[in-house]
Parts: C-alpha cells; sequence; structure tokens
C-alpha cells in the first residue's frame, strides 16, 4: 500500500543496528550486484551468545537497556534539520523510528527468535490417558512456560555461515504426535480422535452415497406420485372402491288398523274432492265430500260464492281426474252450499256420523286442501262441543253472517280446508271445517282469511249439515228456525233484549208468531235455552238455528227483575 513514501526500493524492516553489531551491512536492495557477502567465521559469534555460552545458568540473554544510537545520531543538531513527515526518506534508511524498549517486531531479537512455546492442555482428572500421551518423548521435550509477570525473552541462536543473513528461513517446530491424537475433552475409555477424516472413510464416496440416496427418496416420490394420482383418479371416476350400500327395510304389504290416522285417510280420502271456483271479479279454492252415488258435494257457501250466477266450478278427485260442477243450492246463514257433477262414475259416498255422540276429547282427522295442496291430512281432538261463533258479515247488512253451534277442534285447519270433512276413528263425518281462529284477528273466527292454523278450528255439526244439505237438494233452499223477534244487538248486559222496534219500524215482536203466543214481550232478557246459559243476542240465534222448525224450547227470562220461564215451538222462515 502506497503511504506517501519513497518508491524506490525499500530497506528490509529489520534493518536497524542494533547493540554489538556496529559493523551491520547495508541492506540487499542496496548493494550493487557485483557484491557479496563475506561469510561469518566459524568461531565469531555475538557477545550475547559468548555470555549465555559461559553462564548455562542464565536461559536467555538480555538485551542491553539502552540500544546503540546511529552513527548519525552520534553529533546531535550538527546540520541535521527536522525532517516533516511528507519528505521522502533517503534510500536504505530504516522505516520507523528507533524503539527504546527493543520490542519485536521493531527490536531484538530480531527474526531469527525461536517461536514461543505451545501451550497443550492437561487432561483432567480421571481422564484415562495412553502411556504414550502421557509421557512426553524425550526428542522433543515440552517446552517450559515462563514465570507469571515475566515476559519470556527469546533465547540467542548461534548464527549459521549462510550466503544472505537476511534470509535466513525459520524451521517450524514439530508438533508431537501424541498431541495431535490425544483429545482431553472426550468421554471416559474412548479411543485418542485422529486427524482429518474418520478411519474407513473418503470424502469422495461419502459424496456418492449422499447422491445416491437422493437419487433414491427422488424416485421413490415420483413412483408414489403416479400411484397416488391413479388411484384418486380411479375413485373420483367410479365413486369410490366399493359401491354404498345402506341398510333398508323390505317392503311390506301390513295394512293399518281401520282407526289410525292411516286407515282412516285411506278410507276417507276416495271421497274427498278440491274445489276450484272462478267468477267474473274472484276466485277462491276450497273442499267438499261425495254426499251420495248421484254426484252430490256438500261444501261451504263461502267457498262458492266467488262464482255468482255465471262463474265456474270444477271438481277435482283425490285420483286426479277432474269434472265441472253446478251449483244445486246455497245458504249463508248456515254456509253450506251443494254442487253437482255428471258424468262421473265410480263415486265413493262418505258416511255420515251423529254430532250428539261426539264428546270432549274424541280423536278427529281433518282433510283438505289447505292452500291448493290437495288430499292433506292432518288430526288432533274435539277440544270443545256447541261453541257459539259468527262468520262472514262482509256485505255488511248481516245477510251474510253465518250463526254455527260449532264443534271445536285443534286439528290444523287452513285457507282451503273450508268445506272438508271432519271424520271420528271410523271414518264418518262428523263435522263439517268451516273457520278458524286467526292470531292477528281480534274479530273472531273467520272464513276464507290467509291466515294459518293456530290450533282453533270450528266445524260445523254434522247433524245441522246433513238437514240443510237435504233440504238444499230436495227444494234449492235452507229453511231457519225462528221464535219471531227481533233482538236489541247493541245490548251490553248479560243475556239477549228484545228490542223496542222491528224491521221497518214494525213490532219487535212479531204479531201471531212463536215469541208473541208464549207471552214474550218487547225489553224482555233472555237469559237461557233449554238451559243453557246464553250472554249475547248471536248465542241466542245460535242456539235456536241448532234446532230443527217445529221444536219446542223452554226460555228462561226476566222481567223487570223478576225471572221468568216459558216454552214455545219454534216457526220457520226461508234462508237467503
Amino acid at each position: 500500500m502506497d503511504d506517501g513514501k519513497p518508491t524506490g526500493p525499500q530497506a528490509k524492516w529489520w534493518s536497524r543496528p542494533t547493540t554489538g553489531r556496529p559493523g551491520r551491512a547495508e541492506p540487499e536492495e542496496s548493494r550493487s550486484p557485483g557484491e557479496d557477502t563475506p561469510p561469518a567465521p566459524p568461531g565469531a559469534s555475538d557477545p550475547a551468545a559468548r555470555g549465555s555460552a559461559a553462564d548455562p545458568s542464565h536461559p536467555t540473554a538480555s538485551a542491553p537497556d539502552h540500544p546503540a544510537a546511529p552513527a548519525d545520531a552520534a553529533q546531535p543538531g550538527a546540520g541535521r534539520e527536522p525532517q516533516a513527515s511528507h519528505r521522502p526518506r533517503p534510500s536504505g534508511a530504516p522505516l520507523h523510528e528507533p524503539d527504546a524498549y527493543s520490542t519485536p517486531p521493531y527490536g531484538d531479537p530480531g527474526p531469527w527468535a525461536p517461536a514461543p512455546p505451545v501451550q497443550r492442555p492437561t487432561p483432567a482428572h480421571g481422564t484415562p490417558v495412553p502411556p504414550q500421551a502421557a509421557a512426553p518423548s524425550p526428542q522433543h521435550p515440552s517446552p517450559v512456560p515462563p514465570p507469571t509477570g515475566v515476559q519470556p525473552q527469546p533465547a540467542p541462536v548461534q548464527p549459521q555461515p549462510q550466503p544472505h543473513p537476511t534470509a535466513v528461513q525459520q524451521q517450524p517446530v514439530p508438533v508431537p504426535a501424541q498431541w495431535g491424537q490425544y483429545d482431553p475433552w472426550a468421554a471416559p475409555g474412548q479411543p485418542l480422535t485422529q486427524l482429518g477424516p474418520p478411519a474407513g472413510t473418503e470424502p469422495g464416496r461419502r459424496k456418492k452415497r449422499r447422491g445416491g440416496a437422493f437419487a433414491g427418496v427422488l424416485l421413490l416420490t415420483l413412483v408414489a406420485s403416479g400411484i397416488g394420482g391413479g388411484v384418486g383418479a380411479y375413485i373420483e371416476r367410479n365413486g369410490g372402491l366399493t359401491t354404498v350400500e345402506l341398510p333398508q327395510a323390505s317392503r311390506t304389504t301390513t295394512d293399518r288398523a281401520p282407526d289410525s290416522v292411516a286407515g282412516i285417510a285411506a278410507s276417507a280420502l276416495p271421497s274427498v274432492v278440491t274445489l276450484h271456483v272462478s267468477g267474473t271479479a274472484e276466485s277462491g279454492t276450497g273442499t267438499g265430500f261425495v254426499l251420495d252415488d248421484r254426484g252430490h258435494i256438500l261444501t261451504n257457501n263461502h267457498v262458492v260464492a266467488p262464482a255468482g250466477a255465471t262463474g265456474d266450478i270444477t271438481v277435482t278427485f283425490s285420483s286426479g281426474e277432474t269434472a265441472t260442477a253446478e251449483l244445486v243450492g246455497k245458504d249463508s246463514g248456515y254456509d253450506l252450499a251443494v254442487v253437482k257433477v255428471r258424468g262421473v262414475s265410480g263415486l265413493k259416498p262418505l258416511p255420515l256420523g251423529n254430532s250428539d255422540n261426539v264428546q270432549v276429547g274424541d280423536p278427529v282427522v281433518a282433510i283438505g286442501a289447505p292452500f291448493d295442496l290437495s288430499n292433506t291430512v292432518t288430526s288432533g281432538i274435539i277440544s270443545a262441543k256447541q261453541r257459539p261463533i259468527t262468520a262472514g258479515g262482509e256485505k255488511g247488512d248481516g245477510s251474510d253472517i253465518s250463526y254455527v253451534d260449532a264443534l271445536q277442534t285443534d286439528a290444523p285447519i287452513n285457507p282451503g280446508n273450508s268445506g272438508g270433512p271432519l271424520v271420528d276413528t271410523q271414518a264418518h263425518v262428523i263435522g263439517i271445517n268451516s273457520a278458524i281462529r286467526a292470531a292477528d284477528s281480534g274479530k273472531g273466527p273467520e272464513r276464507g282469511g290467509q291466515s294459518g292454523s293456530i290450533g282453533l278450528g270450528f266445524a260445523i255439526p254434522i247433524n245441522q249439515g246433513k238437514r240443510v244439505a237435504e233440504e238444499l237438494i230436495n227444494t234449492g233452499r235452507a229453511t231457519h228456525p225462528v221464535i219471531g223477534v227481533t233482538l236489541d244487538m247493541k245490548f251490553t248486559g248479560d243475556g239477549a233484549k228484545v228490542g223496542t222496534k222491528g224491521a221497518d219500524d214494525g213490532p219487535a215482536v212479531t204479531k201471531d208468531g212463536p215469541a208473541a203466543k208464549a207471552g214474550i214481550k218487547s225489553g224482555d232478557v233472555i237469559t237461557a235455552v233449554q238451559g243453557q246459559r246464553v250472554h249475547s243476542g248471536e248465542e241466542l240465534i245460535v242456539k235456536i238455528r241448532a234446532h230443527r222448525p217445529g221444536d219446542r224450547l223452554e226460555l228462561r227470562l226476566t222481567r223487570g227483575g223478576e225471572e221468568l220461564t216459558i216454552t214455545l215451538t219454534l216457526g220457520s222462515s226461508s234462508g237467503t
């Protein structure tokens, strides 16, 4: 590296004169090519070396406390100027300033000093050491380390006659073979370590083994990938290695018990039909059931009402066969109607039961087409009997209000079930599904509403339905039982109060009617019919219509704070 020093021939870094060597020769570079350095005589030696040989008690020769000054330093200040750091040095001048402490590599003893002693580890106590490793070889004695705190001085070396003293080569100190093989930190009983690779191994062969193992792993991976891909493709293409078959019970032809829901449905479904009605302004869907083999079908009045006088009525049987039907008769007061199909053979009438034999808690099955879902079967029980309900009233004049002494059931009934049969365990009709109480309705039971079932369904007792159906088939009209009074429907007290005026401002009690003959007067409050309590005018109408015209009824009433009991015979009026 160029430190700003002259680029000409440089002096050797061991070029400073030392004590006892006043006649130091010039460096090789300063000599002419033809000059030869005269060899030192064999007997000549350095004074320090002689002193060391004469006194064996001194292991090493001590360097003088103060080195000899160079020749140009003998006359201080004689024409000498201080040298700047950038001024080039003359040829042959040392590169560094004189070192007063003779610190190597700038001071004595120079390049001929022997290498410092090598410290070898001492085996730990208890470590087994082979005999050849425990005793140092006599040919190579172990050097003794210098005392602590004393800087070791290299022993002087006798100069040997050489052509070039400055190019003395230092011989490497041989390392005892036992130290190269002994490992003091190895486990006890282990063999001595060996220099180089372990015995019996060759780096080239190890590399070949590693390469072969890697190639084998790569080949195995490729083969496994190919096999796995083939198996996966086969499984995906064929849906698995084997065909999956799930356990299943065998098919049986065991008939259900006749009184079970399945047995009842199997017996009643062939007799149930679905009605699709369409008119000029509206349309609807409902249910009906076959009354006889002549094609008469019973349903609700509000089911066929959308057809009017010119609308169409289509009947669909459980088998899927359809037929056109015509209206035979209807009655809004009972909410019943009869239609008839023609040209249909193989009709199966549904047997009629007796609603007077029904008890609360009896199991029942409702069949219909809720939301046009034909042949839907639901089941429940009779929740109550003689439940007075009124339905309809959309016209506002009261002509379409129906009064029903109904059977209450919890069998689910929904819009579309209207007109369908409510049957008992013998598959006999005990009621005609007509109304439900909806959760979002605060006005009582509804006919044909769009709300779902909440377990409050109502059916017209079949005893009443049979009488009305017979009248509609035979005469086309139904008759209503009456007592011949006009009721005050705004009365808020307990019971049914006879009004002060009748229709067209006539008398409230019809002249020569059943009530007039029994002695009922305007203002009387009727509280019971046949021993059953009456709380309103609607309930009185329901109780009366539950009977036939000509039936005798016992009424209890209040007049001026006095309770009276009278008996009358029901009259008759034509329905609409």
